[in-house]
């Protein structure tokens, strides 16, 4: 696979799981599960990848997430995905609690934004940081909470979400839990109810 947070991703989840993939893009996470029998669906905001997704075979609605997800039953699925997507919700909290509803396990990866050369930028140029997952600037981006590993953490146990497993990895590999917060560009944190 190209991308590590698909790897990651596709290494838990066991064989012949149900998923959904929330924020799913275009579905290329989704594609790649297939190779485990896993049966997937995605919810997307975005018409133009929605329709791409459903031309290439891929089960997939466009849906607000921030609406909820009061069409899906408890336990509907085995595994709900928020693959870099929760930044762009503007109700994280409820979000979270419906995946954890209706998702024995809830995957959610994340950009941390307390990464060292994140918080470079913001000290020596003193302007928003940018980079090659938020390329955006600040008035015209799609992530509207910018989040650290701390504060992820903090969030967390202030919900009573919890917190089975969590991954620190760069765009190579993963990496070992040493100060997180500062020397990893990312997160991808397991939780359940």
């Amino acid at each position: 696979m190209k991308r590590l947070d698909h790897q990651i991703i596709y290494d838990l989840i066991p064989k012949e799981s149900r998923v959904l993939d929330l924020g799913c893009a275009d579905g290329s996470l989704m594609k790649h599960l297939k190779q485990k029998d896993i049966s997937s669906q995605g919810i997307e905001i975005n018409y133009k990848l929605t329709k791409k997704a459903i031309e290439e075979g891929m089960n997939i609605v466009q849906q607000d997430l921030d609406k909820g997800l009061r069409d899906y039953q408890d336990s509907t699925f085995d595994y709900v995905i928020l693959n870099k997507t929760l930044q762009a919700t503007r109700n994280p909290v409820l979000v979270i609690q419906d995946a954890i509803r209706i998702g024995r396990k809830v995957l959610i990866s994340f950009t941390n934004f307390g990464y060292w050369e994140i918080r470079s930028q913001l000290f020596f140029k003193g302007k928003m940081p940018k980079s090659k997952d938020l390329p955006y600037e600040w008035y015209n981006t799609p992530n509207i909470h910018l989040v650290t590993i701390s504060d992820f953490e903090t969030f967390c146990a202030k919900n009573n979400f919890r917190v089975n497993q969590k991954i620190f990895y760069n765009e190579f590999l993963t990496l070992p839990n040493i100060m997180p917060n500062l020397f990893s560009p990312y997160a991808l944190f397991v939780l359940s109810q």
